[in-house]
This record gives C-alpha cells, sequence and structure tokens, in this order.
C-alpha cells in the first residue's frame, strides 16, 4: 500500500494511552526495547499510568509470537504488524549529536535504523514528549504529537462494569479454562463492543469478571491484582 506508514512509538504514548495500537490502522508499529525497559519501571502503583502500562504489558503478552522480532505480529485484518525492535549498536548520527546513551537517544537510534530499512516507507516518531521532539526535528527525523481524545460515544464513560446474566454456565467455565479468553462471537451483547469494556458475567451457578480485548477479539477472565503500597 502506497501510503502505508511506519510508527515508532515512545513510552509515554502507552502511559498515555495503552489501547494505542487501535489508532493506527493498516500502519505498521515498531516498539523500540528500551520502551519496554521503561514500561517495566512504571508497572507498580496506582495511578493511571502504573495500569496502563501493565495493561499494555498483558495485551503484548497475548499476541506476542515468534515473528514479532523479525517479520512483525499480524494485528488482524485491516491493520498492520507489530515489531518489537532492539538496535543494539547506536546510530552514527546519534553518537554525533547526542553522544550520551540515554533511552531517548536510544529511540531516535531505532527511528534512523527503521528509516533506512525501509527507505521506500514514510517512518514517524510518536511521542508526547516535547523535548524529544525537538530533538527529532533538529535531525530531520518526522516525529507527531500523540492525541486521543476525541470522545467517539459519551455513554462509553458511564458503562462500567455491564452485567449480563442468564449465560449458559459452561460458557463461564470456559473462560475460566483459557487464559487467552473466548471468542466474542460466543457472546450475545446488546450494545456494540468498544475496546476494554468489562463485564460481569452470570450464569445460575457461577459468575466470571471478563473483559474484551480487542487485538483478539475475545472474552477473557480478569484477575483482580493486589494495591501496591497500601
Amino acid at each position: 500500500m502506497a501510503n502505508k506508514k511506519n510508527f515508532i512509538i515512545d513510552t509515554n504514548v502507552i502511559l498515555h494511552d495503552y489501547s494505542f495500537i487501535e489508532n493506527f490502522e493498516e500502519n505498521d508499529i515498531y516498539i523500540p526495547f528500551v520502551v519496554l525497559e521503561e514500561l517495566d519501571k512504571f508497572k507498580k502503583g496506582n495511578e493511571q499510568i502504573n495500569f496502563n502500562a501493565r495493561a499494555f504489558v498483558r495485551e503484548l503478552d497475548l499476541i506476542t509470537d515468534d515473528n514479532l522480532f523479525k517479520q512483525g505480529a499480524d494485528l488482524g485484518v485491516g491493520r498492520g504488524k507489530l515489531y518489537i525492535v532492539n538496535s543494539v549498536k547506536t546510530h552514527d548520527k546519534i553518537i554525533e549529536a547526542f553522544p550520551e546513551r540515554t533511552p531517548d537517544n536510544r529511540i531516535l537510534s531505532t527511528v534512523l535504523d527503521v528509516t533506512e530499512k525501509h527507505p521506500k516507507m514514510k517512518t514517524i516518531l510518536v511521542t508526547k514528549d516535547i523535548n524529544l521532539r525537538m530533538k527529532a526535528r533538529s535531525l530531520g527525523i518526522p516525529v507527531e504529537d500523540y492525541i486521543n481524545d476525541k470522545v467517539i460515544d459519551i455513554d462509553v464513560f458511564g458503562r462500567g462494569e455491564q452485567v449480563i446474566e442468564g449465560l449458559n454456565p459452561e460458557l463461564i467455565d470456559k473462560i475460566y479454562a483459557q487464559p487467552t479468553g473466548v471468542d466474542v462471537d460466543e457472546f450475545t451483547f446488546d450494545n456494540p463492543l468498544v475496546p476494554n469494556d468489562s463485564f460481569v458475567l452470570k450464569s445460575e451457578r457461577n459468575s466470571v469478571l471478563a473483559r474484551y480485548n480487542p487485538f483478539t477479539q475475545k472474552i477473557i477472565r480478569v484477575d483482580k491484582e493486589p494495591s501496591f503500597g497500601i
């Protein structure tokens, strides 16, 4: 596809919106390995950014396959691929301009590596860090802020956990038995699902807390995590 692009994602994008992958359509997404290292520092805590870090790592685990590091993990029909990339050697342009081996500079090095590997595709860094955007522009790297504050359906914010009763007990047993979730097609919902809708699913003999995973198109069990620092 002529207009297909490569997007390199900074850590702060994930901390801002862990479901960001949904917004990149057919374009390819690259996560520098240093971003995963930074996310690890944010997983403990009770703030929204801590939740987002944990949630993205869980989603990544669900879509990870053997191709993630080389050929990219296919994100589905109408979507691009997801890559995890590790720039072992700092790019010469980065060494010359910013010799310190900081996380930001490693991300910039990854952008240049991907740009050179795919010369016919536009490669863009996406970050909410103003200083990193300035550094990228100084190197001639295309860069964009990540803005995803548009409200598509205001009712989504009032949904909370939707209680759905009268389900087949065997379907709920299946959710408990399959850690990767159950195909969404096995359920009937009154309203169209949106990413990360959460539910209390009940039958006459059992129940489960679950949510909708838009990446895998599955309903997965939610295990309550302990609160840190309490």
